[in-house]
């Protein structure tokens, strides 16, 4: 997610252009219900609460199901994330922002009218240690003319392509791909760096953008969509002129 540290920050800084709600009484009930099974450590009932898979940050692998929740509910909830919700007042502490649902401070934590946990933005020291070593790994398996980023973004295939998105630092991005049956520890196809990031409103949908002479790459990342509508797309323009259009899916991310 670099994605998911982007979108937190989209998510945040739109939010500050809605005006945050005070907690109705029946948020509350469920919210302080949930401050005392935070206390209790009753893994069980707060697994409950969480939709799996339930993502994490990239490449950090999502939560599968409660069992795995149960195994890294301490990775996740460590003290800091803990004191911060079981110290926290529910009529101060947590307020309502719009369709985005009930969010913890500035972000922590949200969760939805239905008490369901959305997202849990807070990273462990254990999660940034086991993040920093699968992306030790990754660079060891792609091609070592590309080992050089920062943190990986996503993967993508479409029906011919194979691609990866990576994030060199300072807001650049960098687009590699293959015809999808090579590998990415195969020399790449096409490399283009100096990408950019584009946040399209604010429901999440996002893009990256990627130039190379008279030809751009778009990859289209569909969070907010129509039922039929796939997780992501690769659009390329020559001149200007749309030249090939193909849908995604999302490998890693």
């Amino acid at each position: 997610m670099k994605t998911f540290k982007i979108l937190l920050t989209i998510l945040i800084f739109n939010s500050s252009f809605l005006i945050a709600q005070d907690l109705k009484p029946e948020y509350q009930k469920f919210i302080s219900k949930f401050i005392l099974e935070v206390k209790n450590s009753d893994k069980d009932a707060i697994a409950k609460r969480i939709k799996f898979p339930f993502k994490r940050e990239y490449p950090i692998p999502p939560v599968k199901d409660k069992a795995d929740f149960v195994k890294r509910y301490n990775q996740i909830f460590d003290k800091v994330l803990i004191e911060k919700i079981t110290k926290s007042n529910p009529a101060k502490d947590w307020s309502e922002v719009g369709w985005r649902g009930i969010m913890l401070n500035q972000g922590d934590l949200w969760i939805d009218t239905d008490g369901k946990i959305i997202t849990i933005n807070h990273q462990s020291d254990e999660e940034l240690k086991l993040k920093n070593s699968l992306i030790a790994a990754q660079k060891k398996n792609v091609n070592s003319s590309i080992s050089n980023f920062k943190e990986p973004v996503a993967i993508l295939e479409t029906s011919k392509f194979r691609i990866r998105i990576d994030d060199l630092g300072n807001n650049k991005f960098r687009y590699v791909s293959w015809v999808i049956k090579n590998r990415m520890t195969d020399k790449p196809d096409l490399v283009i760096e100096n990408g950019v990031f584009y946040s399209d409103g604010t429901g999440g949908n996002h893009h990256y953008e990627f130039k190379k002479g008279n030809f751009r790459y778009e990859c289209h990342f569909i969070v907010l969509g129509e039922k039929d509508s796939p997780p992501a797309i690769l659009t390329v323009y020559q001149s200007g002129k749309e030249i090939l259009s193909q849908d995604a899916k999302i490998v890693s991310r």
